[in-house]
Protein backbone atom coordinates (compact mmCIF):
# COMPACT_ATOMS: atom_id res chain seq x y z
CA UNK A 1 0.00 0.00 0.00
CA UNK A 2 1.15 3.56 -0.77
CA UNK A 3 1.76 5.86 1.77
CA UNK A 4 -1.49 7.51 3.41
CA UNK A 5 -2.47 10.85 4.96
CA UNK A 6 -5.33 12.55 6.06
CA UNK A 7 -5.88 16.58 6.94
CA UNK A 8 -9.08 18.11 7.60
CA UNK A 9 -8.55 22.35 8.06
CA UNK A 10 -10.89 23.85 9.35
CA UNK A 11 -13.58 21.90 7.59
CA UNK A 12 -17.47 23.44 7.64
CA UNK A 13 -20.58 21.73 5.88
CA UNK A 14 -23.54 23.55 5.18
CA UNK A 15 -26.63 22.06 3.75
CA UNK A 16 -29.88 23.32 2.87
CA UNK A 17 -28.52 26.67 3.96
CA UNK A 18 -27.91 25.80 7.76
CA UNK A 19 -24.51 25.14 8.85
CA UNK A 20 -24.25 21.56 10.24
CA UNK A 21 -20.58 21.81 11.77
CA UNK A 22 -17.67 23.78 11.34
CA UNK A 23 -14.23 23.82 12.21
CA UNK A 24 -12.79 20.09 12.06
CA UNK A 25 -9.66 19.97 12.39
CA UNK A 26 -7.92 16.47 11.88
CA UNK A 27 -4.61 15.10 10.46
CA UNK A 28 -4.32 11.41 10.23
CA UNK A 29 -0.92 8.76 8.79
CA UNK A 30 -0.46 5.32 7.89
CA UNK A 31 -2.42 3.30 10.31
CA UNK A 32 -4.47 5.94 12.18
CA UNK A 33 -8.65 6.12 12.47
CA UNK A 34 -10.85 8.69 13.10
CA UNK A 35 -14.67 8.16 14.28
CA UNK A 36 -17.46 10.62 14.28
CA UNK A 37 -20.24 10.58 16.97
CA UNK A 38 -23.39 13.08 17.32
CA UNK A 39 -27.24 12.87 17.00
CA UNK A 40 -28.83 12.32 14.14
CA UNK A 41 -28.69 14.82 11.53
CA UNK A 42 -25.63 16.36 12.78
CA UNK A 43 -23.43 15.80 9.76
CA UNK A 44 -21.56 13.01 10.10
CA UNK A 45 -22.48 11.34 6.99
CA UNK A 46 -22.15 14.66 5.24
CA UNK A 47 -18.18 14.94 6.67
CA UNK A 48 -17.30 11.94 5.14
CA UNK A 49 -18.93 12.76 2.02
CA UNK A 50 -16.85 15.86 1.92
CA UNK A 51 -13.79 13.89 2.38
CA UNK A 52 -14.63 12.05 -0.28
CA UNK A 53 -15.10 14.69 -2.28
CA UNK A 54 -18.91 14.02 -3.14
CA UNK A 55 -19.73 17.42 -1.24
CA UNK A 56 -18.12 20.83 -1.50
CA UNK A 57 -16.75 22.37 2.14
CA UNK A 58 -18.58 25.25 3.10
CA UNK A 59 -15.44 26.29 5.07
CA UNK A 60 -11.80 24.58 5.42
CA UNK A 61 -10.61 21.67 2.90
CA UNK A 62 -9.29 18.69 2.97
CA UNK A 63 -6.37 16.80 1.81
CA UNK A 64 -5.34 13.35 1.43
CA UNK A 65 -2.98 10.89 0.04
CA UNK A 66 -3.61 7.50 -1.13
CA UNK A 67 -7.06 6.64 -2.76
CA UNK A 68 -10.75 6.89 -1.20
CA UNK A 69 -13.03 4.49 -0.57
CA UNK A 70 -16.27 5.40 0.64
CA UNK A 71 -18.67 2.37 2.13
CA UNK A 72 -22.33 4.67 2.44
CA UNK A 73 -25.37 3.75 3.41
CA UNK A 74 -26.49 2.27 -0.19
CA UNK A 75 -24.84 -0.57 -1.40
CA UNK A 76 -23.92 0.46 -4.62
CA UNK A 77 -24.53 -2.44 -6.10
CA UNK A 78 -26.03 -4.17 -9.37
CA UNK A 79 -29.12 -5.56 -7.70
CA UNK A 80 -29.49 -7.99 -10.99
CA UNK A 81 -26.40 -9.14 -10.82
CA UNK A 82 -24.25 -11.81 -8.76
CA UNK A 83 -22.76 -11.24 -5.93
CA UNK A 84 -19.46 -11.93 -7.57
CA UNK A 85 -20.22 -9.88 -10.70
CA UNK A 86 -21.26 -7.01 -8.61
CA UNK A 87 -17.91 -7.00 -7.24
CA UNK A 88 -16.37 -7.36 -10.41
CA UNK A 89 -17.51 -4.43 -11.92
CA UNK A 90 -16.04 -2.49 -8.64
CA UNK A 91 -12.72 -4.18 -9.14
CA UNK A 92 -12.50 -3.43 -12.60
CA UNK A 93 -12.92 0.11 -11.39
CA UNK A 94 -10.44 0.23 -8.99
CA UNK A 95 -7.75 -1.65 -10.39
CA UNK A 96 -8.23 -5.16 -8.99
CA UNK A 97 -8.82 -8.52 -10.11
CA UNK A 98 -10.38 -12.21 -9.18
CA UNK A 99 -8.07 -13.01 -6.50
CA UNK A 100 -9.32 -9.48 -4.69
CA UNK A 101 -13.16 -10.38 -4.86
CA UNK A 102 -12.16 -13.59 -3.61
CA UNK A 103 -10.38 -11.45 -0.54
CA UNK A 104 -13.22 -9.52 0.09
CA UNK A 105 -16.08 -12.14 -0.09
CA UNK A 106 -14.01 -14.22 2.67
CA UNK A 107 -13.37 -11.47 5.01
CA UNK A 108 -17.24 -10.87 5.06
CA UNK A 109 -18.04 -14.48 5.18
CA UNK A 110 -19.79 -13.92 1.93
CA UNK A 111 -18.43 -16.46 -0.43
CA UNK A 112 -21.19 -19.11 -0.43
CA UNK A 113 -23.21 -16.34 -1.80
CA UNK A 114 -20.79 -15.33 -4.43
CA UNK A 115 -23.21 -16.35 -7.29
CA UNK A 116 -26.69 -15.26 -5.19
CA UNK A 117 -28.11 -11.99 -7.68
CA UNK A 118 -27.35 -9.05 -5.10
CA UNK A 119 -31.44 -8.43 -4.77
CA UNK A 120 -31.67 -11.57 -2.88
CA UNK A 121 -29.31 -10.97 0.00
CA UNK A 122 -30.97 -9.32 3.10
CA UNK A 123 -30.17 -6.42 5.06
CA UNK A 124 -27.34 -7.97 7.01
CA UNK A 125 -26.03 -9.61 3.70
CA UNK A 126 -25.98 -5.88 1.72
CA UNK A 127 -24.22 -4.37 4.54
CA UNK A 128 -21.31 -6.99 4.42
CA UNK A 129 -21.14 -6.66 0.47
CA UNK A 130 -20.74 -3.18 0.78
CA UNK A 131 -17.82 -3.64 3.15
CA UNK A 132 -16.57 -6.47 1.02
CA UNK A 133 -16.23 -4.02 -1.57
CA UNK A 134 -14.18 -1.72 0.25
CA UNK A 135 -11.94 -4.26 1.57
CA UNK A 136 -11.54 -5.80 -2.13
CA UNK A 137 -10.41 -2.43 -3.31
CA UNK A 138 -6.69 -1.09 -3.24
CA UNK A 139 -7.71 2.51 -1.61
CA UNK A 140 -5.82 3.33 1.55
CA UNK A 141 -8.49 5.40 3.12
CA UNK A 142 -11.34 3.72 3.49
CA UNK A 143 -14.84 6.03 5.18
CA UNK A 144 -17.36 4.14 6.63
CA UNK A 145 -20.74 5.16 7.52
CA UNK A 146 -22.70 3.43 10.12
CA UNK A 147 -20.48 0.11 9.25
CA UNK A 148 -22.33 -1.82 11.60
CA UNK A 149 -26.02 -1.46 10.96
CA UNK A 150 -27.08 -5.03 9.87
CA UNK A 151 -24.57 -7.09 11.28
CA UNK A 152 -24.53 -10.01 13.74
CA UNK A 153 -21.80 -10.62 16.22
CA UNK A 154 -19.95 -12.38 13.95
CA UNK A 155 -19.91 -10.16 11.29
CA UNK A 156 -19.50 -7.19 13.38
CA UNK A 157 -15.78 -9.22 14.40
CA UNK A 158 -15.21 -9.61 10.59
CA UNK A 159 -15.59 -5.96 9.90
CA UNK A 160 -13.50 -5.19 13.20
CA UNK A 161 -10.42 -7.69 12.27
CA UNK A 162 -10.42 -6.44 8.43
CA UNK A 163 -9.84 -2.41 10.03
CA UNK A 164 -7.55 -3.59 11.99
CA UNK A 165 -5.61 -5.50 8.83
CA UNK A 166 -6.14 -2.62 6.95
CA UNK A 167 -4.25 -0.31 9.64
CA UNK A 168 -1.75 -2.86 10.23
CA UNK A 169 -0.79 -2.67 6.55
CA UNK A 170 -1.03 1.44 6.42
CA UNK A 171 -4.12 1.83 5.57
CA UNK A 172 -6.51 5.10 7.41
CA UNK A 173 -10.32 4.58 8.43
CA UNK A 174 -12.80 6.85 8.97
CA UNK A 175 -15.85 5.35 10.47
CA UNK A 176 -19.60 7.67 11.41
CA UNK A 177 -21.17 5.14 14.16
CA UNK A 178 -23.83 5.62 16.54
CA UNK A 179 -22.82 1.57 17.72
CA UNK A 180 -19.06 0.63 19.85
CA UNK A 181 -16.57 -0.53 16.80
CA UNK A 182 -13.46 -1.30 18.12
CA UNK A 183 -10.84 0.87 16.55
CA UNK A 184 -7.60 1.24 19.33
CA UNK A 185 -6.38 4.13 19.66
CA UNK A 186 -9.21 6.33 17.34
CA UNK A 187 -9.41 9.73 17.48
CA UNK A 188 -12.92 11.14 18.10
CA UNK A 189 -14.49 13.58 16.09
CA UNK A 190 -17.71 14.56 18.03
CA UNK A 191 -20.26 16.54 15.49
CA UNK A 192 -22.97 18.37 17.31
CA UNK A 193 -26.08 20.18 15.99
CA UNK A 194 -29.53 19.15 15.53
CA UNK A 195 -30.98 15.76 16.33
Amino acid sequence: MTASSLILDGLGCIRGGRVLFKGVDLSLDAGDAAVATGPNGAGKTSLLRLIAGLLTPGAGSVTHQGAIAFAGMEPALDRDVALAKALAYWARIDGGGAGDIARGLDAMALTKLAEVPVRMLSAGQLKRATLARTIAGPAAIWLLDEPGNGLDRDAQARLEAAIAAHRAAGGIVVAATHQPLAMDGAVEIAIGGAA
